[in-house]
């Protein structure tokens, strides 16, 4: 990887992947997006409109496939956890060769899955923390005043990361390099769980969580941050109320969106991953259990 433009795929064009890919288009950089073959054709012809409060509104052009065909210099994974594994389809390992993977996914178990089917060295855990919305194919919604990226820093001599991360900053996104990928991927999950499970259970959102049901995020943080510290991660449950409190009113959870419109949620990726290392750790959690039973209900009507 050089200082020249890059290219750079995105897989799932969605909220996050079409600001990321606008913003990297805006900069110069060739922005290959994938996707199936409506939405392919639609990006192809008309690009990527980004409405942002912090990045402005934009048009930036991109190419579009249904399928990688040719290498590429680094992939962003930005499918839902859910479409995860059929989106994998547009990525076959013999045309990515040796692209660096970055996926910017909710939860745990993708890195697994993407590590068995791509070079383990060359797939980086990621972060995003972001409020973006699809509003229609190309049409992107940035709703939140801030959009912060995390990459996992391998700590190898030529290691592409810290390029990847400068280019990314060149196009205007914060990017921080983190050398504990497990403590980074908590950082956001410790946060990320309790909001989109508070949340999505209750009418109001966050602002109905900060104020009738306060001893219940009093509860689902403390015991967010004894998993976070079972899994060796560090974790504050003070700190983490200080940033529920400075939330926005009107910051939705990707949960509670996907519940909203009817769509399959994350419940599994984001609580379950809780749960699972809950168990592994030998750390009861009787109010996020509760939480995950309650939102796995089937609803009446």
């Amino acid at each position: 990887m050089t200082t020249n433009p890059l290219t750079v795929a995105v897989l799932g064009p969605g909220g996050v992947g079409g600001l990321l890919g606008g913003l990297l288009a805006r900069d110069g950089h060739r922005v290959v997006c994938l996707a199936g073959e409506d939405t392919a054709a639609i990006l192809a012809r008309d690009g990527l409109h980004v409405r942002s409060g912090q990045f402005g509104e934009f048009t930036a052009r991109v190419e579009a496939a249904t399928e990688l065909r040719t290498p590429v210099d680094a992939v962003l994974v930005t499918v839902k956890a859910t479409a995860l594994s059929a989106a994998l389809d547009r990525l076959p390992p013999q045309v990515l060769g040796s692209a660096l993977v970055v996926p910017l996914l909710n939860g745990l178990d993708h890195m697994a899955v993407l590590r068995r089917r791509y070079p383990a060295t060359r797939v980086v855990a990621g972060t995003i923390r972001v409020e973006a919305t699809r509003t229609a194919p190309g049409r992107i919604e940035h709703t939140s005043p801030f959009a912060a990226v995390e990459l996992a820093a391998t700590g190898e001599p030529l290691s592409p990361v810290p390029e990847f991360a400068e280019q990314l900053r060149r196009s205007g996104l914060p990017v921080a390099l983190c050398e504990d990928e497990i403590a980074m991927l908590w950082s956001k999950l410790s946060f990320l769980a309790p909001f989109a499970l508070l949340t999505t259970r209750h009418p109001g959102g966050i602002r109905a969580v900060r104020s009738e049901h306060r001893p219940e995020l009093l509860t689902v943080l403390d015991e967010i941050t004894t998993v976070t510290r079972a899994v060796g991660a560090p974790a504050d449950a003070q700190a983490l109320l200080t940033m529920f409190d400075r939330i926005p009113g009107t910051m939705k959870s990707s949960m509670q969106r996907d519940v909203e419109a009817g769509r399959p949620t994350e419940l599994d990726a984001i609580g379950g991953a809780v749960l699972r290392a809950a168990e592994a750790h030998g750390v009861a959690v009787p109010a996020l259990t509760r939480l995950v039973d309650e939102l796995s209900a089937p609803t009446e009507g």
